[in-house]
């Protein structure tokens, strides 16, 4: 246990990227590599155009052998096919410069190309024609290397033990004539440890070789990919997740489209359960290997992506199913919402009846009636108290009827959205929509705003009226932009006749215990009796009507 978190904190301290990245920074940076796939081809294709129209003319064989090298060396995990072109190309130069050396050289090079894009047979039959006692000592680690990666090619589409052995066995001959102090062999020395499962040295030869290696540089893909390998081996999933990830970013940054970290990391989403990233990178994963035409890798990721994909299509049907459930939900509240609208129609319409009715009856009343003063006052209180409640019913009604086409209108709009983002497959938005609280937070402060106006359309000198109710020192003074806050909004809805505060509650998004404590306070800075005050308040503004 003890070895266990030394060697925890090893990683936690010798690691650059980790104390330097979090792992959502790392995630991000991945996500716009993705994103930006196209970015970084075009710039490789760019670099690669501007070096082929920098060719001369006059060139010797020599000279175009090594212009067809680098192209070759740029093309080689980027586009196989123009790789194995450049490097015929050189065999025939080879041929007619009948230098035998060049000629073995570019045809290893091409036994690499051959194995990766499915050609066993024809790379086996290079392999076998060279006779490496005739080889110079330069070439040698180039033969070995060929010999390693064409089973390992050749191993993804058939495994067999005796396989791995022979990946073995020539990568212990390349170690022999390799030079210890090279990147190679430090390198081959870590990979045939980790097939021998020795992991601690290794994964600090990693972090060493990390500490000092950029990562825009191909050979830090290489190595945090290996960090990858190790962390698998010891199921440390997180740290697994990191490397892969940082391994997968620079592959993409360098347009190398033959990587095996896209393939890796989604698995290591599929594990944890990210159907939805897993599905992503298999499918970069993918196109990256046919791209390149790496017939290998496309052969290591199609039992991968079948499965990945067989539960990413189970989560979308899911996914759609949710969406026609909202989609059928938003339409039954619209019919609703109209059914509301026509109902408060006729209720205006019968409110109005109505007032028409009081009004021709206080009329006969007060002609009946005028040598009757005391019962004349009574009726014209009653009148004017009716004149108001209709005249803040028919501001509200009709404000109300404006409210309820507006609300018709966003909805709609809100479900032609939703519709077209849905023909359109783009769930992922649907989803940030439906869970977003903008639209309700905004048309929350709309609500107010406009009972704010209507209210002072009514009462415009309620704030001056209700000031004058509390002693100087505690009277409210508004915000620059404010027609009412809080305190002031709920003494209008009192002075609208709503005293439960319950409601006021309800409307306004507060703790019953916080009106409580609203409406106290009030009283209690009242210059006027505190039983009288919010009797005094509910009149308010009763003489404008009148008049």
């Amino acid at each position: 246990m003890k070895k266990y978190l030394l060697f925890v904190l090893a990683v936690l301290f010798s690691s650059p990227a980790f104390a330097l990245d979090s792992e959502d920074v790392i995630l991000t940076k991945l996500n716009n590599a993705i994103k930006n796939k196209q970015h970084y081809v075009r710039l490789k294709e760019e670099r690669i155009l501007n070096f082929k129209k920098i060719k001369s003319e006059n060139l010797t064989a020599e000279q175009e052998y090594n212009y067809n090298k680098t192209l070759y060396l740029e093309y080689q995990k980027f586009n196989s096919d123009s790789a194995i072109r450049y490097v015929k190309k050189n065999i025939k130069i080879a041929e007619q410069l009948q230098n035998k050396n060049l000629f073995n050289l570019a045809q290893l090079q091409l036994v690499t190309l051959f194995s990766s894009s499915g050609k066993y047979r024809e790379s086996e039959a290079i392999l076998k024609s060279i006779n490496k006692k005739r080889l110079s000592t330069d070439l040698l680690p180039t033969y070995y290397v060929s010999y390693r990666e064409f089973f390992e090619h050749y191993a993804a589409n058939s495994y067999n033990e005796e396989y791995r052995q022979q990946i073995i066995k020539y990568r212990d001959s390349l170690l022999v004539i390799l030079n210890p102090k090279s990147f190679d062999y430090k390198i081959n020395r870590i990979q045939q440890d980790i097939f021998h499962k020795k992991y601690n040295n290794t994964q600090k030869q990693l972090q060493d070789l990390l500490a000092v290696t950029k990562d825009d540089n191909p050979q830090y893909a290489m190595i945090t990919y290996l960090l990858g390998k190790i962390y698998e081996s010891t199921n440390n999933l997180e740290l697994r997740k990191r490397y892969y990830a940082l391994s997968a970013t620079s592959d993409l940054k360098n347009a190398n489209k033959d990587n095996a970290s896209l393939q890796e990391l989604a698995l290591v989403f599929y594990e944890i359960g990210d159907v939805d990233m897993a599905y992503k990178l298999t499918q970069s994963a993918i196109e990256d290997a046919l791209y390149c035409n790496v017939q290998f890798r496309t052969l290591l990721m199609s039992e991968v992506y079948s499965i990945i994909n067989t539960v990413y299509l189970e989560k979308e049907a899911k996914r759609k199913t949710e969406l026609q459930l909202y989609l059928l939900c938003i339409s039954l509240l619209s019919v609703f919402l109209v059914a509301a609208v026509i109902y408060v129609y006729k209720q205006m319409k019968k409110v109005s009846r109505i007032r028409t009715e009081l009004y021709e009856t206080s009329q006969k009343l007060a002609e009946l009636n005028k040598d009757i003063t005391e019962t004349n006052e009574q009726l014209q209180e009653t009148n004017s108290q009716l004149s108001e409640s209709n005249h803040v019913k028919e501001e509200y009604i009709a404000h109300f009827f404006s409210l309820c086409s507006t609300y018709i209108n966003k909805l709609e709009n809100y479900r032609i959205v939703l519709n077209k983002k849905a023909t359109a497959k783009q769930f992922d938005e649907i989803y940030k929509i439906l869970k977003s609280t903008t639209l309700v937070d905004n048309e929350l402060e709309e609500l107010y705003k406009n009972f704010d106006i209507i209210f002072l359309n009514l009462y415009p000198t309620f704030v001056k009226d209700f000031n004058a109710l509390l002693i100087p020192e505690e009277q409210i003074v508004l915000k620059q932009g404010e027609l009412l806050n809080t305190e002031l909004r709920i003494f209008a809805l009192i002075r609208l006749g709503i005293t439960d505060s319950v409601k006021i509650a309800a409307f306004l998004r507060y703790s019953l215990s916080t009106i409580y404590n609203y409406r106290t306070r009030g009283r209690n800075k009242a210059a006027v009796s505190r039983n009288d005050f919010e009797e005094r308040v509910m009149k308010i503004g009763l003489m404008v009507l009148k008049t």
